[in-house]
């Protein structure tokens, strides 16, 4: 009998657990629009916090970004609080229907993600030097628009599906 009620709320329990998706911020409200946002310069202050939650790295980021119909490049110019710097270049295209796909240099194919709501989530694959090699490492993007001028950005990382570590922004256009 225990099994039984055990299988029969196993359904139930895993729809709690289930990860969120960008539907679920659909009627969410200021409605992100990508090509708006990231139009003109936009500057992010960020860290990365490693698996433990122990921030390891802060940092800025420039950005300088522009679309040309669905074409967009967001020229991303990082400034380490040990002094490091570090650029990159993304190649967007809006594919319609809220979806958004997306290319840099040290990006392993492509990225993709999806608008909805005041919600954007994207996943991709990034070359990351560490230690004198260089590991891929798979995120999962959130942004998340508050207001006209102010996004909030948290990403996971993970390798072979193991936690990394976060990386957390703040974005201010303009």
């Amino acid at each position: 009998m225990k099994r039984r009620l055990l299988l029969a709320a196993a359904p139930a329990f895993a729809a709690g657990c289930a990860a969120p998706v960008p539907a679920d911020y659909a009627s969410e409200r200021p409605e992100l629009d990508l090509t708006r946002y990231f139009d003109g310069t936009v500057t992010a202050h960020g860290l990365f916090a490693d698996r433990s939650g122990r921030v390891v790295r802060r940092f800025v980021v420039a950005m300088d970004c522009r679309w040309n119909g669905p074409d967009g490049v967001l020229d991303e110019r990082f400034t380490y609080s040990d002094g490091q710097t570090e650029r990159r270049i993304w190649r967007l295209r809006q594919e319609g229907g809220g979806r958004y796909t997306g290319t840099a240099d040290d990006v392993v194919g492509r990225a993709e993600g999806q608008v909805a709501g005041n919600a954007f989530q994207w996943q991709y694959t990034l070359r990351l030097p560490v230690d004198g090699r260089v590991i891929e490492v798979r995120f999962d993007d959130w942004m998340y628009l508050i207001d006209d001028r102010t996004m909030l950005n948290k990403a996971r990382m993970s390798k072979f599906g193991v936690h990394l570590g976060d990386v957390t922004l703040a974005f201010t256009k303009g």
